[in-house]
């Protein structure tokens, strides 16, 4: 089981004064009698290393019993501390030692790609942009003089909050963004999408409290493609990995990687820099350990004894591809602030305007689309997150639609009741549609389309009118599929549940045995979203009379029993699914007779609970 560790969390009195100024420790760690713990900054450090080491040895008990939730949770709060505290970790060698073995920990618990899909259909890497960092290549040193001054004037001209220099390697990569064709092309693709994203971007690194330069830090890592995967297996606008994604609140689950998500990756790119900003007391080695990890840049001072990203640079101490990251983003800073003085000029896209909705519910991306009336293209660029057409069940999940259309989404996704978003869709009829053209077009019947919508058959249809499409669950989804996952270490039937939205008693009930004990290696079947009714049954007509109950439903599994539910006036199958906390699917499994008909009040419902 886990616990809750109590030690102190020293406030810290040595930080040093900085225009961007940290938060002294997070919010969460606030509590009375805190500020009294650091009356000596001689022990503020000792203290914090204690109470950090007490929840890092909390994480490691909690990832060897298998509580692996509880285990990140208390990494994380640890690293947070630590990183946050505004100590120099190159003069405190116990926490940077501890800060070193925390993040090792937590990484360790991540597995880079797509371990979590699990063998799940997802974008391939070969459907994906290439990250803008790896196209750019190395260049070299030697500059012109006449460059270097010209650079030198430019720069003194230039407002900015990052520090800029004509160091050689930055008027490098400024001759060879301004001087070559795939230079000049980098540089003008990301300050094309730059336009959608600008005015996000300042906002999360104005609340966050850091520079706004580091806008150039997604200019020179994606050019602001939230689809970006590089060699490294960084994913977004951002270009996080896996684990240091997880460390920073971006879930990664079979519906969605948050890494994708523009506003959230901006939020995690922003709050990482600045703690790596309180690490070092240094920008340039803050964007270096972005690059490289922090771990490495710290080792790099230590093996030097300077804390100075030239002089790691002239002396070697780091990896070639981070001796260039940081001259890359300091001529990319200095060319967007005046692209035309360079050659490049280039119409910035306009900003992305959308509006924020809650669906509570899986919902197919193509339906919403029909909603609103707009192509469905549109809706995965403003969701770039998502990994499927369908959105998850997680009732706080925000699907961004073009903005304006709320009121039009609430009104037409009305027409379709909520168990069928992932399965229906909606048509909006036009000149020359007929009932059974419109059938023909689906795959379905006269009879099917008319009763969905209250039709009378022989009644042409009027132009303008939506209807509602009572189609079959498309594949596309992949809800419903098997998928095979391959359990890891540390995995419990609960993240495995949670992960692909079915309960852990579908789990045991598809795997039954193996799924009672799960050891890594182990592949499971799941269903994602919840199995399908069988196939004979969906197969079914809609013959069975109202509130009366057909054939025997399946025997109960293992560790449940059956009850049966009266349906009441206003119920749906969603909510009934939420009284007993199972699935839609799993009622259906349940009840065959349900395949192809509508609920009515005084169906006799067989729902399958735990004991």
């Amino acid at each position: 089981m886990s616990r809750t560790v109590k030690a102190p969390v020293p406030s810290n009195t040595g930080l040093a004064a900085a225009e961007y100024a940290l938060p002294i420790l997070p919010r969460e760690t606030s509590a009375p009698g805190l500020a009294a713990l650091a009356a000596s900054a001689r022990t503020g450090p000792m203290l914090l290393a204690d109470a950090a080491e007490a929840l890092f040895s909390a994480g490691q008990q909690d990832a060897i019993a298998g509580h692996t939730e509880a285990a990140r949770r208390e990494y994380d709060r640890a690293a947070r501390w630590i990183a946050s505290s505004g100590y120099s970790l190159q003069n405190e060698p116990r926490l940077r030692d501890l800060y070193g073995r925390i993040v090792a920990s937590r990484e360790a618990m991540e597995v880079a790609g797509d371990a979590r899909g699990g063998g799940a259909a997802q974008s391939q890497a070969a459907d994906l942009p290439p990250a803008a960092i790896d196209e750019i290549p190395d260049v070299a040193n030697a500059v012109d003089p006449n460059s270097k001054k010209r650079a030198e004037r430019e720069m003194a001209s230039l407002k900015h909050d990052l520090p800029l220099t004509a160091a050689d390697p930055v008027v490098a990569y400024l001759n060879y963004f301004e001087s070559t064709t795939r230079g000049r092309a980098i540089v003008a693709r990301g300050l094309r999408r730059a336009g959608r994203y600008r005015e996000m971007i300042s906002r999360i690194l104005r609340e966050e409290g850091v520079p706004q330069d580091l806008i150039y830090v997604a200019q020179a890592e994606s050019a602001f493609e939230p689809l970006a995967l590089s060699r490294a297996r960084a994913l977004g606008m951002w270009q996080f990995i896996a684990g240091s994604g997880a460390r920073y609140g971006l879930d990664h689950t079979w519906w969605v990687d948050e890494r994708r998500d523009p506003e959230k990756s901006t939020r995690a790119a922003a709050r990482y820099l600045r703690d790596l900003y309180g690490m070092f007391g240094d920008w340039y080695l803050a964007m270096a350990a972005y690059n490289t990890g922090e771990n490495n840049v710290m080792k790099a001072v230590e093996r030097t004894g300077y804390a100075d990203f030239w002089e790691l640079y002239r002396r070697n101490a780091l990896l070639k591809q981070t001796k260039n990251y940081v001259p890359i983003i300091l001529a990319l800073a200095i060319i967007a602030k005046d692209p035309a003085k360079h050659g490049i000029v280039v119409e910035a896209d306009d900003p992305l305007q959308y509006d924020v909705v809650k669906p509570g519910h899986s919902l197919d991306l193509r339906l919403a689309a029909d909603a609103v009336g707009e192509n469905v293209e549109l809706l995965k660029a403003l969701n770039p997150q998502l990994l499927r057409t369908v959105t998850p069940t997680d009732p706080d999940f925000e699907l961004r639609l073009p903005q304006g259309t709320t009121q039009q989404f609430d009104d037409e996704i009305a027409a379709v009741p909520v168990e069928k978003w992932t399965m229906w869709r909606l048509h909006g009829v036009e000149k020359g549609d007929s009932l059974p053209g419109l059938a023909h077009k689906f795959g379905l019947t006269v009879a099917a389309i008319s009763e969905a919508n209250q039709l009378d058959p022989s009644v042409p249809l009027e132009v303008g009118t939506k209807l509602v499409v009572p189609a079959n669950r498309s594949a596309q989804t992949g809800l419903g599929q098997l998928v095979r996952y391959r359990v890891r270490r540390g995995d419990t039937l609960a993240r495995v549940a949670r992960q692909f939205d079915v309960t852990t008693a579908d789990i045991e009930r598809w795997n039954n045995p193996q799924a009672a004990h799960l050891s890594a290696g182990t592949t499971l079947k799941i269903y994602p979203g919840g199995r399908p009714a069988p196939a004979q049954a969906s197969a079914q007509k809609s013959m069975k009379p109202k509130g009366l109950k057909s054939a025997p439903p399946p025997a109960a599994p293992g560790g449940q029993s059956a009850v049966t539910h009266a349906v009441k006036a206003g119920e749906t199958l969603w909510s009934i699914a939420h009284m007993y906390q199972t699935t839609v699917d799993a009622i259906r499994a349940a009840n065959p007779f349900l395949a192809g008909n509508a609920l009515h009040v005084g169906d006799q419902l067989t729902i399958f609970v735990a004991r």
